[in-house]
């Protein structure tokens, strides 16, 4: 007969119901011993970065995620850059062929001529027979305080500016206001008999003059000066 066996001892090979295979001993705790608990931190190499199981997303683990911005290759930014400027390329084109984006814009001088003769203060011209080349971009006709301008914007068949100003304000505020204090007389231009001289302006400008009792013409501009003749010399 064997010794009887304490009542709370598991038998170290239990027997298995019919059929079963033999269970595994089950490991005891030893007394005064704690039990081993698995580290707690980030994957070792061997642990894979990806967990995933059927009909769940996989997981990426911190630290292996994609390169952030500051890391993009050069050629990453150009690709960038080239993707930004393609767009832009295509509307400067689309303005420029089909808008008209680079043409002056031309205004009728009809009316500032229209006002001035109406007006009566001075005699006043207007060019004729200018060529097609020629595109007038301002007009007007103002009064101040000692007398009147009209002023009319041409630019020329070589896409420089000239511009056509008549007044009765007294020639010694008027050409100081027009060609600056720096405006002086470079002798006589012949334009048909009439006394026309020639003046210095600003900048790169020059001016021809034309000084009558009743009002003075200045045709100035950094155009040429074959342009500029020809715009004082069809006056009328």
């Amino acid at each position: 007969m064997e010794p009887a066996q304490p009542a709370d001892r598991v038998p170290a090979d239990p027997t298995p119901p019919d059929g079963q295979p033999p269970l595994p001993p089950t490991a005891e705790p030893v007394a005064g011993v704690a039990p081993a608990v698995p580290p707690v931190g980030p994957a070792s190499a061997a642990e894979p970065a990806l967990v995933a199981t059927a009909g769940e997303p996989a997981v990426v683990r911190p630290g292996r995620a994609e390169k952030s911005r500051s890391e993009r290759s050069p050629k990453d930014m150009a690709l960038s850059l080239l993707v930004l400027l393609v767009p832009i390329a295509l509307l400067l084109a689309f303005y420029r062929g089909f808008l008209g984006g680079e043409q002056p814009t031309t205004v009728d001088a009809a009316p500032a001529y229209e006002q001035a003769r109406a007006a009566n203060v001075f005699p006043v011209a207007e060019p004729t027979g200018l060529g097609s080349g020629w595109r007038t971009v301002s007009a007007s006709f103002r009064t101040v305080d000692d007398g009147a301008n009209l002023r009319v914007g041409y630019l020329t068949p070589e896409g420089r500016g000239a511009q056509l100003v008549q007044s009765n304000v007294p020639p010694e505020r008027l050409l100081p206001a027009e060609l600056t204090a720096e405006g002086q007389p470079q002798g006589p231009a012949d334009l048909g008999g009439a006394n026309w001289q020639r003046y210095t302006g600003r900048g790169n400008e020059q001016a021809l003059v034309l000084l009558a009792p009743n009002r003075t013409v200045i045709v100035v501009g950094d155009a040429r000066d074959n342009e500029l003749r020809e715009l004082a010399g069809a006056l009328r």
